[in-house]
């Protein structure tokens, strides 16, 4: 199957095509410019470092500068000969991210935002009072939220399924429903959902996909190739890499009038990421794919040694063979990601200490930043959670993976 997007690269624009499985680690990625002549196969790790980089014509700067000008100078006529207008409505910094995020997504257009939850908000934003979402019972509580309390008040409805039971998904799709939303692998259970059957159950009903793709990363799945119309990510997590910048990003297979509603939102509700910001974020995308081969590689030692500790009842990380989600995710993936889940024996209490007495873990939220972090993600969703009280969510970092069994392996012991 081949697969088409366009991505803007300054004032070129760039057609890639994707020639080979895109789910498969080292697939080559056509990216050919008429305006440049250039037509070559770019691998992932090389439009990682390119993709909406670009030299800048007025200084040869190789780094772009950072463009915090608010306003741009028109000509005598009115016009912008440089295309800028207002730094809400288009910045250099978030144009050439966007492109970037375009680009290794595989798909047509992209729209950043100050954060992942405001770029949730976009998109529901596009509906109707009426209109029904249909969206993952394990899902992130933020994403939840905005449903629940915040949409609410548009008399918007939300159905929420577990959507690794295919029947359930498409019982609870009806006449009214306008998104069908994913989120795989979950958080926090890391439940994985089946992207392309999920895709077709919403096409059928004339729904949009839409994927959450976050914990993944575009390095490790690929839902716009799977058949999705829109995804999305977190862009403070893996993206950004470094737990330093606030973001979120969208990017459709397709510039139609869904997207047109997104940058709508985007234009005109202003919750757009500083131009510092989108620098920071281009400079951690040349090494995405090789801080998730780090974080990959960590997660599954780790993930292995709770496995066999007595004093954890179960792991949640489809990376384990008898993982229910393992061959789903060995299918849509090309690896299991830096995230998982681990339930000790005791309940909360339990959790509560080995959480209190790490060394290099560090308690707090967020994921994907190069220092692991660990929480009792119950105590964070608040009192109507479902999360397991024995929970803990773990984000795996790029220290040695020897020191983080240790650190966990003492703190393990404090438990009775």
């Amino acid at each position: 199957m081949i697969y088409y997007s366009r991505l803007y690269k300054g004032a070129q624009t760039v057609r890639q095509e994707f020639t080979a499985n895109p789910m498969v680690r080292g697939a080559r990625i056509t990216w050919s410019s008429p305006a440049v002549k250039l037509s070559k196969h770019y691998r992932f790790e090389t439009l990682a470092v390119h993709a909406g980089h670009e030299v800048d014509s007025a200084t040869g700067a190789l780094v772009a500068p950072i463009h915090l000008s608010t306003t741009f100078e028109r000509k005598i006529d009115g016009s912008y000969p440089h295309g800028f207008i207002y730094s809400r409505s288009d910045n250099p910094n978030r144009n050439g991210f966007e492109a970037a995020l375009a680009a290794l997504e595989g798909g047509a257009v992209s729209a950043a935002f100050s954060s992942g939850l405001a770029a949730v908000t976009a998109i529901m934003q596009g509906l109707r009072p009426g209109d029904h979402v249909v969206a993952p019972a394990d899902i992130y509580h933020g994403t939840a939220n905005v449903l629940k309390q915040l949409f609410a008040r548009w008399q918007l409805d939300a159905t929420f399924v577990d959507m690794t039971r295919l029947d359930d998904v498409a019982q609870a799709i009806n006449a009214n429903t306008r998104i069908v939303w994913l989120e795989t692998p979950s958080n926090p259970l890391l439940q994985c959902v089946d992207i392309a059957a999920v895709v077709e159950l919403a096409h059928r009903a004339g729904a949009r996909a839409i994927a959450d793709n976050t914990f993944a990363s575009p390095v490790l799945q690929r839902p716009l190739a799977l058949g999705c119309d829109m995804v999305m990510h977190a862009s403070t997590k893996y993206l950004g890499g470094r737990s330093d910048v606030l973001g979120g990003v969208i990017i459709a297979s397709n510039e139609d009038e869904a997207f047109a509603g997104v940058r709508q939102a985007q234009l005109l509700g202003g919750g757009v990421p500083s131009p510092f910001d989108c620098w920071l974020l281009m400079r951690s995308l040349p090494t995405l794919p090789y801080r998730m081969q780090a974080h990959c590689a960590n997660a599954r030692k780790v993930a292995g040694y709770l496995h066999e500790h007595p004093k954890v009842s179960a792991v949640h990380y489809p990376g384990l063979p008898d993982n229910p989600f393992h061959a789903l995710a060995a299918r849509q993936m090309s690896d299991f990601g830096g995230m998982l889940s681990f339930e000790v024996s005791g309940g909360k209490g339990a959790a509560m200490t080995v959480a209190g007495n790490v060394e290099i873990f560090t308690r707090a939220t967020s994921l994907g930043g190069a220092e692991s972090l660990i929480e009792h993600r119950a105590s964070i969703e608040g009192p109507d959670s479902k999360t397991p009280q024995g929970l803990l969510r773990v984000s795996i970092g790029l220290e040695h993976a020897d020191d983080l069994i240790e650190d966990l392996e003492q703190a393990l012991e404090r438990v009775y």
